[in-house]
């Protein structure tokens, strides 16, 4: 259905704006390209970096293209607007009379456009998710009219995160408010404390892999044998890391009858999606094979029938020594990540001798501190004697070890845990071919991430073995 001249006004500045972000985008990754060969002391481009400012000079002349074509058509639009409102103030025109006016008359009244889908309205995104099932099931004109509002909405306030994330495939969603994206509320869920802590960068805009370039063989010196003696020289040389964008994702079939009816079909769908998408990315982080965290980590054993609190803090400042001697001054260890059984079995333990060095805040007599203010994936609950922020994730596995029972105990630098997210986390979903044998739609959310803990060679270090089998309490 077409719209007002304010409605076709509105999506002309938000393709508009969407141009000039695009423009400034492309002249920011030039700019970088060229301060990184300044700072390597190059007098040129590498062939890949000249390949890519030529690709994002081309890109840049056609926002510039784009935005001359896009201002026409703005230009035009409000023209048409001006002479529609001469229009209209001309039929509006009266010739005073001798009546008195009224006093409402002469008050201003001024308002705001509020937003399509609001929190204090729609809390649960049950009006969100409702319009999403009937305007795919039924072609609902008014659904689609309030999604369609919506999207425009987004464009204008996180269109550079929309773009990243929606160039990376070839098939899109609608995005999800982001005030709901923060609700992970009714259902029981692992989450994601883990990541949450991770050095966040920002998704790259297109593409599927994010690449790094590593410092394999490094430069060399030594003192010199004789005045005008040769110097020692060694070939640097990196290789590249390639990290594969992902994409965690789930499904859930909705009732016909619960888009009819829709009693508590918010709470069911929308926020248990989420949950399972924060889950399974925070579990991929941990578990994944070869690249996952429990796969890269350099091992500590800590072998012991009846282990006790004060036999494996040891255990963990050499898990830290570990990744201090693999990192230097390249990073720190900074968290321990653990089970809440762990965390708690610590807790537990009692001991009569205490660490010779504490770090500041922590009370001499004690084997750490716990914030009592935290909760489960609200940031870390406590601090071990040695500084470790501890991170309480139920995504660390307790099946291991031959009695499938041990769980483990990661020692990590956050500023080593990469995770290439959208910097407003947008969640998207969308609708599927209707099931029409059980009457009912498929609804699919979804999100984009990269992740890595390779730059260096044993900066990951756990602890594990029979020491931390199931807890005894």
């Amino acid at each position: 259905m077409p719209g007002t001249i304010d409605d076709l006004i509105a999506s002309i500045e938000v393709e508009l704006e969407a141009a000039h972000k695009r423009r400034k985008k492309c002249g920011a990754e030039i700019q970088l390209i060229l301060d990184k060969a300044q700072q390597d002391g190059r007098s040129s481009l590498s062939a890949e970096e000249d390949e890519r400012v030529a690709e994002l000079f081309a890109a840049r002349d056609q926002s510039g293209s784009d935005i001359t074509g896009i201002e026409g058509k703005l230009a035009n639009a409000n023209k048409i607007k001006t002479e529609e409102m001469e229009r209209q103030a001309q039929s509006k025109k009266t010739e005073p009379t001798q009546a008195k006016r009224r006093a409402y008359d002469q008050v201003a009244r001024v308002g705001n456009e509020e937003r399509t889908y609001r929190k204090d309205q729609d809390p649960h995104g049950k009006s969100f998710l409702m319009d999403i099932s009937r305007q795919f099931l039924y072609q609902d004109v008014e659904a689609a009219h309030r999604l369609s509002r919506h999207m425009a909405e987004e464009r204008v306030e996180r269109a550079d995160q929309l773009q990243r994330a929606t160039g990376t495939s070839a098939f899109s969603g609608l995005t999800v408010p982001q005030y709901l994206t923060d609700m992970y509320a009714p259902a029981t869920a692992n989450l994601r404390p883990f990541a949450d802590v991770c050095n966040q960068h920002t998704l790259p805009e297109t593409g599927m892999s994010v690449n790094i370039s590593r410092i394999t063989t490094s430069s060399s010196a030594a003192n010199q044998t004789v005045e005008n003696g040769s110097v020692a020289e060694q070939d640097m040389d990196d290789t590249l890391l390639t990290v594969p964008i992902k994409t965690a994702a789930g499904q859930q079939t909705v009732s016909r009858q619960a888009i009819d009816r829709g009693t508590g079909i918010e709470d069911v769908t929308m926020q248990d999606l989420f949950n399972r998408v924060a889950t399974v990315l925070d579990s991929t982080l941990i578990n994944e094979a070869t690249t996952g965290l429990s796969a890269v980590a350099q091992a500590t054993s800590y072998t012991d029938a009846t282990p006790t609190g004060a036999e494996l803090y040891p255990k963990i400042l050499g898990a830290a020594a570990g990744v201090e001697a693999a990192l230097l001054a390249m990073g720190r260890p900074s968290h321990a990540v653990m089970s809440s059984r762990r965390w708690y079995w610590l807790s537990s333990q009692m001991a009569a001798v205490w660490p010779m060095i504490n770090w500041s805040g922590v009370p001499v007599q004690a084997a750490g501190t716990a914030n009592s203010n935290s909760s489960y994936a609200s940031g870390p609950r406590g601090v071990l004697p040695c500084g470790l922020e501890v991170v309480v994730d139920n995504n660390v596995p307790t099946n291991l070890g031959a009695g499938t029972n041990e769980d483990e105990l990661y020692v990590v630098p956050r500023d080593e845990c990469h995770l290439w997210e959208d910097g407003d986390s947008p969640l998207f979903i969308r609708a599927e071919q209707a099931k029409a044998a059980s009457l009912g739609v498929l609804l699919v959310a979804y999100k984009y991430y990269a992740y890595t803990f390779g730059r260096y060679a044993n900066g990951m270090q756990k602890v594990g073995g029979t020491g931390l089998a199931t807890p005894a309490f």
